[in-house]
């Protein structure tokens, strides 16, 4: 069951919520599950994918980078 609550909010951030509603009706509740679930991501980074970010800022800042037109040279692409 859904609960009923009163927040005080700045004029300025309710134009913004109208705003973002997806229509003229819209709830206030389903402009913010909306953004909500955005925000939050449901499957967290695992160690891996930490260490692969990781792995990846130090290849960039070893430099070791490619343009997109070098790497296609390099794997024989042609545009």
């Amino acid at each position: 069951m859904a609960a009923t609550t009163t927040i005080c909010i700045d004029p300025n951030i309710k134009k913004k919520l109208d705003d973002l509603k997806a229509y003229k009706n819209e709830s206030y509740n389903s402009v913010v599950e909306r953004l909500i679930k955005m925000a939050c991501d449901e499957e967290p980074l695992t160690d891996e994918d930490i260490k692969g970010i990781e792995e990846s800022l130090a290849d960039i800042k070893a430099g070791r980078v490619y343009s997109e037109e070098e790497a296609k040279r390099m794997m024989g692409i042609e545009d």
